[in-house]
């Protein structure tokens, strides 16, 4: 667990309480007072991975923003999230100061494994960003091109496995739509890891052919070249990469991340945790990590994040039936 440093306010707030502040001190550090003291983010994934990531810009940016004076992250990876979901659920469900990050990921792990506790039980605050899945393989591997991936695919798919995130995620997804583009679905070899730089480990060590995730989480291995991107699962290149889609392989999928709290919390306290998001993202910290990390800005909230929620969620359970993914 890692705590951000507090804002300097706290000291005003001191020398106010101390009488050592005049009136007109005491009044503008009144004003600067954030709405939420204290902030839980809890991410349901091991840390640097792509929740992690998304989990601690957020909570940065929100101190940055003055809406969160001091921000404590909570780590419970395991199974597409669904472990921190349930856990979340048991323990903050009612926390007006506790947050979850969650995502596509964790949308296709509930289909996938269809757990006691599912998304139902949480409430959608708001869609903060958009991220591309990568498809790297090796530096020296003689997969060339996303065309090469499916060749061997369809050739043979027992020796081609895919390492991604957890099963049912949107990197299992998309490796799904790879097989099933190599007309072998069923045969698709999938190794699910917690967090990014265990699916890096079993390419470069050849544990696995390829791998699929977010490019932010391959981005410094790709500098280094110790891998080698082949494709991306946008509709247009993307850094440089083409899109498999341009390659002659019919698929392409957007993962994204967001930030929930409990359904148990008021809903007045729920405006005032969207409005502390809502000003994070305004922020030039925020901004910068968004280009940094090369996340696209997905704002969406209210009425429109449910309805798009609930899409999500029959895409993800039509999408797991029909590229016969398992868990």
């Amino acid at each position: 667990m890692v705590q951000t440093t507090r804002r300097t306010f706290t000291s005003w707030l001191a020398a106010m309480a101390a009488g050592a502040l005049p009136a007109s001190g005491r009044a503008q550090a009144t004003r600067s007072a954030p709405a939420i003291p204290k902030l839980r983010i809890v991410i349901p994934a091991n840390e640097g991975g792509g929740w992690d990531q998304t989990g601690r810009a957020l909570g940065a940016a929100m101190t940055a923003a003055g809406a969160v004076g001091q921000v404590e992250y909570e780590n419970i990876g395991g199974k597409g999230g669904t472990i921190g979901l349930a856990r979340y659920v048991e323990k903050y469900d009612a926390d007006p100061d506790t947050v979850l990050i969650s995502g596509m990921v964790m949308v296709g792990a509930v289909a996938l494994q269809r757990p006691a506790v599912d998304m139902s039980r949480i409430a959608p605050l708001a869609r903060l960003t958009s991220d591309y899945e990568m498809v790297v393989v090796k530096a020296d591997s003689p997969i060339v091109t996303a065309r090469d991936l499916i060749a061997k695919l369809r050739s043979d798919a027992a020796g081609t496995a895919i390492a991604g995130g957890s099963a049912g995620g949107v990197d299992h997804m998309f490796a799904g739509m790879l097989a099933r583009a190599a007309g072998n679905a069923a045969g698709l070899v999938y190794q699910p890891f917690a967090g990014g730089a265990q699916v890096v480990s079993a390419v470069e060590s050849g544990k696995a052919l390829a791998g699929v995730s977010g490019y932010s989480e391959f981005s410094e291995h790709i500098a280094s070249g110790n891998l080698r991107a082949i494709g991306v699962s946008s509709k247009n290149p993307f850094l440089g990469v083409p899109s498999v889609r341009q390659q002659g392989v019919d698929a392409d999928l957007a993962n994204w991340r967001g930030v929930f709290t409990g359904k148990a919390v008021p809903a007045q306290r729920q405006a005032v945790l969207l409005d502390a998001a809502r000003r994070a993202v305004a922020t030039e910290v925020w901004q910068k990590t968004v280009k940094r990390s090369n996340w696209d800005n997905y704002w969406m909230e209210g009425k429109d994040f449910q309805s798009f929620l609930e899409l999500n969620q029959a895409m993800a359970g039509a999408l797991t039936y029909i590229l016969k993914l398992k868990a």
